[in-house]
């Protein structure tokens, strides 16, 4: 008999499917299209979503569906990463694994299942997590002696084999990294941002000194800052967690808190100085140079799918998906036109020509030539998927030996370059120019949005004014935790992060008046 969970009645009618809305029957084969991509637009509108500025929630849903990147799962708060929106998590997966091993991590695999008496052994991370806890108590048809914990977080399973793995400072640093599948039971779920299981890398070290751990905590954290911006070309704000938002069993969090298109902040990853609290609950220990007995100090770190939710929220709008170049599985997609039959075998055979270039130079292109849809049915759908560029080859480009070279970035006649040579070194540079301007710009038009939503305020009274207003809220902060909490309660805004970057000057708590050493970042959040 398969084993079985005992949960909570979450498992009840999962919610309808993402429907896509799909357009009316294409044509059929053969039929005609335009002659030269330069007339080829518009027409065949695929999947309308809702625009961005009627419903935020309404839209990134539409998108997730006629992009293909996810649907919903059977259980309820469960979701299918399909190929498309998996392609873009290992496309994350592929940067940080070589960073993970340029830094001295392997990677290895812990197991699912967790004894519930680990998680109990340090207090503060039970209590953080109990309620998130999806624990199976019969296997085989049979109660269990103990209740098994599906992993919802590592760390009490890694310390208890570093328990047995570490008996010397010879065994130190010890650093490793798992990618894995995580369960965390949540009532409220939006696909990627919060699901009850996703996927995740979380990293795991330990180190004979405070200053090695913390050393460690902020390289990780420096790692996820430059994924986000050169990568996914997403603006985030690195900085330290406060105390009521500290990850439960560390003694500090760092967070990259990145805005979304609707100003909601989402914690995109988190590196944490778990300081001696599980090593001392797990009796973690090793000698050290003067045979002296101490217990370690560790780190764990992690990036979730979340990150590919948080990319399409902060850079799609109303036509779907953008990609930023870097991270695109498709960074282009070729179209074929023609119009008469005798025209197809002179354009197909320079698109072939033109894919191999692009190829060979090691852009990851794609060529649709199905000819079951139109051009402009195909047009609207690579946009949708966020392919960032476009190229458009008719019997004309063919004659002039040139292409057509659209931007998803720039709508319209704007982002389209006609006449762009099809001679190997000239297309691909051109190409490669392309993308790398796709991408800054990406990250340009990110960071003016944010910038111009930050709000720098000096009492309490204009940090609602701002939270009121959708907007980020940022101001010296020495008040006590129960004035954090008051905050929440009153605004809904949390303390993102106190950020690395600090203002000099005196400071002085909008909250209270007494002095202040760092400014802190107020928003509401995913």
């Amino acid at each position: 008999m398969a084993s079985l969970l005992r949960l909570p009645s979450l498992l009840s009618p999962s919610k309808p499917l993402l429907r896509r809305r799909l357009p009316a029957a294409s044509s059929a084969a053969g039929a005609a299209a335009p002659a030269t991509a330069a007339e080829t637009r518009g027409g065949d509108r695929e999947g309308q979503v809702t625009p961005r500025s009627v419903d935020f929630n309404a839209w990134y849903t539409d998108v997730i569906a006629a992009a293909e990147l996810a649907d919903y799962g059977p259980v309820r708060g469960t979701m299918v990463i399909r190929p498309y929106g998996y392609a873009i998590w290992e496309a994350i997966q592929d940067y940080l694994n070589v960073k993970f091993k340029e830094t001295g991590h392997s990677n290895m695999y812990f197991p699912q299942f967790i004894p519930y008496s680990f998680i109990e052994k340090e207090a503060s991370h039970v209590e953080g997590f109990s309620p998130e806890l999806a624990l199976v108590t019969i296997g085989g048809g049979k109660e269990l002696e103990e209740k098994l914990v599906v992993r919802p977080t590592s760390e009490t399973i890694v310390n208890h084999m570093f328990t047995k793995w570490i008996q010397s400072y010879r065994d130190l640093p010890l650093m490793i990294n798992q990618w894995a599948n995580v369960t965390r039971w949540e009532m409220r779920t939006k696909p990627f941002i919060r699901t009850l299981e996703f996927l995740w890398q979380e990293g795991h070290t330990a180190h004979a000194t405070l200053e090695e751990a913390e050393k460690e905590a902020m390289q990780m954290i420096d790692v996820y800052t430059k994924f986000a911006y050169e990568h996914a070309a997403i603006p985030v704000i690195p900085g330290r967690k406060s105390r009521v938002e500290t990850f439960a069993g560390a003694n500090r969090t760092y967070t990259i808190e990145a805005m979304m298109g609707d100003k909601k902040a989402l914690q995109a990853g988190t590196s944490h100085n778990l300081g001696q609290n599980f090593s001392r609950a797990f009796g973690t220990q090793f000698m050290d140079e003067n045979g002296q007995i101490e217990h370690v100090w560790q780190t764990s770190w992690a990036i979730s799918t979340r990150f590919v939710g948080g990319i399409i929220m902060t850079h799609g709008d109303d036509a779907g998906l953008m990609l930023p170049p870097r991270i695109a599985p498709i960074q282009v997609i070729i179209v074929p036109i023609w119009k008469k039959g005798d025209e197809k075998a002179a354009v197909l055979e320079a698109v072939d020509s033109v894919q191999k270039i692009l190829k060979e130079a090691g852009i990851r292109v794609k060529v649709d030539d199905s000819e079951l849809r139109t051009p402009g049915w195909k047009f609207n759908h690579y946009e949708m998927k966020g392919v960032p560029v476009r190229i458009e080859i008719g019997p004309r480009d063919v004659a002039n030996k040139s292409v057509v070279v659209s931007r998803r970035d720039v709508p319209g006649k704007q982002g389209k370059e006609f006449g762009v040579s099809m001679e190997p070194s000239i297309l691909v540079n051109h190409i490669k120019d392309r993308l790398e301007d796709i991408q800054a710009s990406l990250l340009q038009r990110a960071i003016t949005f944010r910038d111009s939503n930050i709000v720098d305020v000096s009492s309490y009274g204009e940090l609602k004014e701002a939270i009121a207003e959708g907007k980020w809220a940022r101001g010296p902060w020495s008040a006590s935790d129960a004035d954090e909490l008051k905050v929440k309660e009153e605004t809904s805004a949390t303390i993102r992060c106190y950020p690395f970057e600090q203002p000099d000057g005196i400071k002085k708590c909008f909250m209270t008046g007494n002095p202040a050493e760092e400014v802190a970042i107020f928003a509401k959040s995913y």
